[in-house]
């Protein structure tokens, strides 16, 4: 079964433009994981840290709705030994997320296959971007792009110190991994769910399987399989990208930076500034630790079969916030509270979830949500957890 029909069959949108994922692979950046952290931030300080203040439009996808000298490198040891030879006798190496976490552990010093350097995109706002175009040819099964030779270099035995992980979620096919596995400067891993697509991986990317892990990236332990940190990258399907960037802002002290091809309406609702209709919940608590870029619309044709709505690629880099000036706990709380009735002023939908606070008020109470920055709201916390009953 081609790579197309073997999409539709499982009724997906499979990206047939290899330019647009050559793109998406290369505003990921390379290099070693250095975690940074700051002093804690307080409500008037935080403002500093959000992204969207120079009136960029932010990227989101659906209905679906943080320095001090701490430092955490993550270098690897040993590196590009993974021959296809080695990889084909590994057998079923596709990694169950409940079965091998130690092994692919363990394993990483493996490293992706190296080749050149991926053809830099051409396209505004992308930060790996390089003034070189990208040829359009029409590559095997329909796919619109130049078709790469993954085939891992067997003379290099060692991986070059300062790669990072990067963790591809939902590799499909192969129409990022690809471009991900001639990277040398990183060391690609993949999490996909559905055994047709990890067995399309095996017979077309064997060198890549001891890395394949086949489970729900949603269940997956990241601070056991990446101690030292990883970047998320991957064309995110549109009914869990909001879980998905929810388990990153969970692991944030492990995920520095994310690349992610969401639905449009979501990818603008993330990145929006206060003040916007779309700002919402996803939005206060990613950019209370996340810088959030909108870096490109990609349209509906590039797809097969083309879905009803357009996509976007959106990047996440942690701002290197390490803790929010109040209780982190009450901050999602009244996030969530004060966006839970939209409509109306903030003291209505914070006293139908907290109570009166004994009838004090606070200035913003006759603001609604959207107009309150993560300043705003790390104050507005502070200030509940001083005055509920």
């Amino acid at each position: 079964m081609s790579e197309v029909r073997a999409k539709k069959a499982l009724g997906q949108h499979f990206l047939v433009d290899l330019n647009i994922a050559r793109k998406i692979c290369d505003s990921l950046s390379g290099g070693e994981i250095r975690l940074r952290t700051v002093t804690a931030v307080t409500a008037p300080a935080a403002a500093s840290a959000l992204p969207g203040a120079d009136g960029q439009a932010a990227a989101g996808r659906g209905p679906e709705e943080p320095e001090t000298a701490v430092i955490v490198a993550a270098k690897r040891g040993t590196g590009n030994a993974a021959e296809t030879g080695a990889a084909a006798a590994t057998g079923d190496a596709a990694v169950a997320v409940d079965g091998r976490t130690a092994e692919i552990a363990a394993g990483r010093g493996v490293a992706a296959a190296a080749g050149p350097d991926v053809v830099q995109s051409t396209e505004p706002g992308v930060a790996a971007g390089a003034g070189r175009d990208v040829a359009q040819e029409t590559g095997p099964e329909g796919v619109s792009g130049i078709e790469p030779d993954v085939t891992p270099d067997a003379g290099q035995g060692a991986k070059a110190a300062g790669r990072c992980d990067v963790l591809e979620v939902g590799c499909g096919m192969g129409v990022l991994t690809q471009f991900l596995l001639r990277r040398d400067d990183i060391v690609t891993y993949g999490a996909e769910i559905d055994p047709e697509s990890v067995e399309y991986l095996h017979a077309h990317y064997p060198e890549f399987t001891p890395r394949l892990m086949e489970g729900d990236f949603l269940k997956m332990n990241l601070r056991e399989l990446f101690p030292g940190g990883l970047k998320i990258i991957g064309n995110f399907p549109y009914n869990i990208s909001s879980q998905i960037f929810f388990k990153v802002l969970e692991n944030r002290d492990l995920v520095p930076e994310c690349v992610g091809m969401i639905q449009k309406e979501v990818a603008v609702r993330l990145a929006e500034p206060p003040g916007s209709k779309e700002y919402g919940i996803l939005s206060v608590l990613l950019q209370a630790w996340y810088d959030i870029e909108y870096l490109f619309t990609v349209n509906e044709t590039v797809f097969n079969p083309p879905p009803k709505v357009k996509s976007a690629v959106i990047r996440l880099c942690r701002n290197g916030v390490e803790r929010l000036a109040c209780d982190e706990t009450l901050f999602v709380k009244v996030v969530k509270a004060s966006f839970g009735q939209r409509r109306k002023m903030i003291r209505n939908s914070l006293r139908s979830v907290f109570g009166n606070f004994g009838g004090a008020e606070h200035p913003f109470f006759t603001q609604r949500a959207e107009q309150l920055s993560v300043a705003d709201f790390v104050e507005l916390t502070d200030w509940v957890a001083a005055n509920r009953t």
